[in-house]
């Protein structure tokens, strides 16, 4: 029985009660169940009977005194008990605590999903680099929380679309293109323009490949290499987001909006919601009516669209595409966007606390031990998401770039996260999983069809089995919970906990026949119970996308 179930039954025992005249009739309020701090207080704990108390006009140890006496006789529940001021401590069955064991094992890869976040669409927007350099460290955290965001929300039921806005419009990609043929010219790159070994090595590829390029009248050759700098630059950025298991539906393009019509679609949709309007020769939005600092102006006194009209088409654009949710990830200097995008969501007639969410995320540091290092070979003073993945690898990138709030500065100690010893937590959690698979191998080895075996899943009744069991029947709700805090941090941390918790398991819960000792009905439900294990271990590294290896 998972906490869900218990809330379910907790709720259905009220209703009971109101039927059988026990207690007056009320709105019945949500059922919260939680793990109590200690074991001593039962496997699960409820204020239902306080949340009750002042619709129902009693006093709430009255209703937790009838409360758990209704539940008492619930099957599976082998006791319930009034607590405090109006709790109720409720205790499973071995038996039923067990069995989850087998829930788990049979639901496979669907274990921790649920519905949650059912019938929600929602776009989730992240890294949207200009395609004018390698992605940097800021890209990399994104790229790493914001691919895990997007796998709890579908975990929790939402349909899900990921998607890369590029920044392919305007003078930085003027710049980028003067860069390239100044130093293809062998001239000095522009004071704005862009720096870096990258910036030589892209600007020979396109030479190669066109040698005639250089030959160009000035204005032409700039488009040329802005163009086949774009191309190279874009292709390199999804290549290398393939390589760190970032995957996106959508790549959408600047161009292709101003192209479509979707920016006078945008206009047209602001100006007939009234918040357009006319001064000094340009177009504003009133972005000031909902939060924002001053108005926007979407249209300059020379005609030109400016960036921000581009953003609130875009956000239109989403909307009608039939998203009713769109999430937008942004780096730590975009502070300033968060009330000018929810303004833009008001203005377009929308509702700003439901439709749209800008989500900031802070600064990484790397260091080794105590000392601040640069990774960068080819972009300057930046650290690439490819110096960070040739550095530590994949996995431990990911795990420990997901594992703090992304709101929250984090330092990236690169000694850590590459030692392979429990201080490392992205070890320490894998290995786990590594250790159970090898059990469970030992177990083929002698010859075990566990799967095949009889569960009595009442022979799990000892209290590290409980501890265990009660800590796997929280995944569906910590899955949940990252789904609709926007938080898949938590998933990583849970993951820790499970680990450990398996650990002192393992330390004292023989599993396998030892010597000439034959298999018993014990071994086999502990068996099942180290499958259930490695598959919750398993889910919970797949929705941070890190690999759950059977060797270590």
């Amino acid at each position: 029985m998972t906490g869900d179930d218990l809330a379910a039954a907790i709720q259905a025992a009220l209703a009971d009660l109101i039927e059988a005249g026990d207690l007056p009739a009320f709105d019945l309020p949500e059922v919260r169940v939680e793990r109590p701090k200690s074991r001593e207080h039962g496997d699960f704990a409820t204020n239902a009977p306080l949340a009750a108390a002042k619709a129902a006009g009693r006093p709430p140890r009255e209703i937790a005194a009838l409360l758990a006496q209704r539940l008492s006789g619930t099957p599976g529940v082998a006791a319930a008990e009034v607590a405090g001021p109006g709790f109720v401590n409720v205790r499973l069955d071995s038996a039923t605590q067990g069995e989850l064991a087998r829930t788990i094992v049979e639901a496979g890869q669907a274990w921790g999903s649920g519905d949650a976040l059912a019938g929600r669409s929602i776009n989730v927007e992240f890294i949207s680099a200009n395609p004018t350099g390698p992605l940097h460290l800021g890209h990399t955290r994104w790229a790493a929380v914001g691919d895990a965001l997007a796998r709890v929300l579908a975990a929790a039921g939402a349909s899900v679309t990921c998607e890369f806005y590029v920044n392919d419009r305007g003078v930085q990609m003027d710049h980028f293109g003067a860069s390239l043929m100044a130093v293809a010219n062998g001239r000095p790159v522009p004071e704005d323009g862009y720096h870096g070994a990258y910036v030589l090595e892209l600007a020979a590829q396109i030479v190669a490949d066109d040698p005639g390029i250089t030959s160009l009248p000035d204005p032409e050759q700039l488009i040329a290499f802005r163009e086949a700098g774009y191309a190279r630059q874009l292709a390199q950025q999804r290549a290398v987001l393939d390589l760190f298991r970032t995957h996106f539906d959508v790549w959408s393009s600047e161009r292709a909006l101003h192209d479509s019509g979707a920016v006078e679609r945008g206009l047209a949709r602001l100006v007939e919601q009234g918040h357009v309007y006319e001064s000094e020769g340009a177009t504003w939005l009133r972005t000031t009516d909902f939060g924002d600092d001053k108005d926007r102006v979407l249209i300059k006194a020379d005609g030109d669209y400016t960036y921000f009209a581009s953003d609130t088409a875009y956000y239109v654009d989403k909307r009608a595409r039939g998203f009713d949710l769109a999430i937008y990830l942004l780096g730590a200097d975009h502070h300033g966007y968060v009330n000018r995008l929810r303004a833009v969501a008001a203005c377009a007639g929308d509702d700003m606390d439901a439709n749209i969410e800008v989500l900031i995320g802070q600064l990484v540091k790397i260091t080794r031990g105590d000392e601040e290092v640069r990774l960068s070979k080819r972009a300057g003073a930046l650290v690439t998401l490819e110096d960070l993945v040739d550095e530590i690898g994949v996995d431990a990138a990911r795990y420990t770039l997901a594992r703090y709030p992304a709101d929250s500065p984090m330092t990236l100690d690169l000694a850590e996260v590459t030692r392979a010893t429990n201080d490392n937590p992205v070890f320490y959690v894998q290995y786990a999983h590594a250790r159970i698979s090898s059990v469970l191998r030992n177990a083929d080895e002698l010859g075990i069809d566990w799967r095949a075996a009889d569960l009595d899943p009442g022979l799990l009744a000892h209290e590290r089995e409980n501890d265990l069991l009660g800590l796997l029947g929280e995944f569906p709700r910590i899955v949940a919970g990252a789904a609709e805090l926007r938080e898949p941090h938590r998933v990583a941390r849970y993951l820790e906990d499970l680990a450990t918790r398996y650990h002192r398991f393992y330390d004292v819960c023989w599993v396998l026949p030892r010597g000439d000792e034959e298999l018993a009905p014990l071994h086999v439900a502990r068996l099942w119970l180290c499958a259930a294990s490695r598959q919750t271990l398993a889910n919970g590294l797949e929705l941070l996308g890190v690999s759950a290896p059977e060797r270590m």
